[in-house]
């Protein structure tokens, strides 16, 4: 268990430093880089829980598509397991609920509302320290309110991890507090370790530059590169959400609970580093994406159009890309992307963010460009046979549940650790080497598309076949007896006695 001596010495040491970093936040030029998705707003019912019930969950979901879909699974993971014994309120800006997908969801799960007091999600990438700012001082009071207007004991407030006021207003409100990180359990250490990154000279003003030293010390982590940490740890982005990760995964550790949407198999070690270096109880509940709806959409008697489309292709003959809901690359970077593609000669389903035009003058019958799919149910459809990804945390996931080798290309964050470990831990994927100012040619892009996608490939066979292996180890942990069961059982189970 947590010395209090060591959470202390992180606590300590992260206010000295963070004062000087964070008066540094004034600037963010990501947008140079950086294109920003329109998300299609969609109408949805508010309703607010007061009926009696055994248990009542509020969830608090960071404002972000990566962070609300893992929290609203997890509440579904949740009513799902108990639906006669738990109520569940999520509480979401007004923007957000219309972004909420319109899906069927479990009769014991309701949604209310804060006003819009943060800056649209069309457009948080042109000011993002403003939005990070208006996050942590804006949300707390109306959530507050919320929170005092429901009329039945709530027995857990499930918040994101970045929302670290949460856990004042639980203390206020004297009502336990769970920490959910939607990130993996690796990126969860990087961070909760960065004063071991500082002593060694690896990140901050000591550090040397050279992006390809070992770090080889972090409890549980396999050896990795500098380049593949955290991006933001150095160069770009760090002024911004570097002080605010530190602060929130040291203030998760006082929370009553610990939540990881990570498969515990593929995150073993670390995992339990962390479980003894913590005294809140850690559970990993992943994968913690929506397979519980794969066998509605079998029965579903409206197919969209573009499994329509894939139905008509042959098996493992589709490349599917998508690169996430938030960051893009280059304008530049992006043609080259579309061109080698192209060039490759594969079939592939784009799904894209304002990227068609520059597919409707190539007139190109092998392809289709869409707005939005239901990505689990693609991915899992027998004619594709690759995922190109930005390597966003959830669709890690997806892949790796799908079981489909996948090219990497990550952005920002969390993404650049995550293709590390598709591409050298669990060897179901490759890379491609973007570095920031330097583009990747089309050249380079239909070489990396062809050796994932030709069944001829020594690479890609290898790849295929590890993927296989991968898929039925997340798999196997959503089963009765597996291991993502077991701890959802075990959390709702002492979330239930702790009231």
């Amino acid at each position: 268990m947590l010395e209090g001596s060591t959470l202390h010495n992180k606590s300590t040491w992260f206010k000295k430093t963070s004062k000087k970093i964070t008066q540094q936040i004034s600037s963010f030029p990501l947008s140079q880089f950086l294109r920003l998705s329109v998300l299609e707003t969609r109408s949805a019912t508010v309703s607010l829980m007061t009926e009696s019930a055994t248990h009542h969950v509020v969830a608090i979901p960071y404002p972000g598509r990566g962070h609300v879909n893992p929290m609203m699974n997890l509440c579904k993971l949740i009513a799902l397991r108990r639906p006669s014994d738990f109520h569940i309120t999520v509480i979401v800006t007004e923007e957000w609920l219309g972004f909420i997908e319109p899906e069927t969801r479990p009769p014991n799960i309701r949604f209310a509302t804060i006003p819009n007091v943060i800056p649209s999600e069309v457009n948080r990438g042109a000011d993002i320290p403003g939005f990070i700012k208006a996050v942590q001082t804006k949300m707390e009071d109306p959530v507050e309110q919320v929170l005092k207007r429901i009329q039945v004991p709530i027995s857990v407030l499930v918040y994101d991890t970045y929302l670290t006021w949460a856990l004042d207003v639980g203390d206020r409100m004297n009502i336990p507090v769970a920490s959910l990180f939607t990130m993996s359990a690796t990126v969860f250490s990087m961070i909760y370790n960065y004063d071991l990154l500082v002593e060694n000279h690896h990140v901050g003003d000591k550090f040397s530059g050279n992006m390809e030293e070992i770090v080889d010390y972090i409890p549980g982590v396999s050896p990795i590169r500098v380049g593949d940490l955290v991006k933001g740890f150095n160069g770009k982005g760090m002024e911004v959400t570097t002080p605010v990760a530190i602060n929130a995964i040291l203030t998760s550790a006082k929370a009553r609970f610990l939540v990881f949407v990570s498969v515990y198999e593929l995150e073993a070690q670390v995992i339990d580093a962390l479980k003894s270096d913590l005294s809140v109880p850690v559970y990993a509940v992943g994968p913690a994406i929506p397979y519980f709806n794969l066998k509605d959409v079998e029965n579903d008697q409206n197919t969209p159009d573009y499994v329509k489309w894939l139905d008509r292709q042959p098996e493992g003959s589709v490349l599917y890309i998508s690169q996430g809901s938030f960051l893009s690359v280059s304008d530049a970077q992006l043609d080259e992307i579309v061109a080698g593609v192209q060039d490759s000669g594969v079939r592939y389903m784009w799904v894209e963010r304002g990227e068609a035009s520059r597919f409707e003058s190539e007139n190109d019958e092998k392809g289709l460009v869409i707005r939005w799919c239901d990505q689990l149910r693609v991915l899992c459809h027998g004619s594709v046979g690759a995922f190109w990804s930005h390597c966003g945390w959830n669709s890690t996931k997806e892949g790796i549940f799908s079981g489909k080798p996948m090219i990497a290309l990550p952005i920002f964050w969390d993404q650049v650790p995550n293709s590390k470990m598709i591409e050298e831990d669990w060897k179901i994927g490759q890379r491609v080497r973007f570095d920031e100012g330097v583009l990747v040619t089309r050249d380079e892009i239909s070489k990396l598309v062809t050796s994932s996608m030709d069944p001829k490939s020594e690479k890609g066979n290898e790849m295929r076949n590890r993927a296989k292996e991968v898929e039925e180890i997340c798999r196997k942990a959503t089963r009765d007896g597996g291991s993502a069961q077991i701890d959802i059982d075990s959390f709702i189970r002492d979330i239930s006695k702790d009231r």
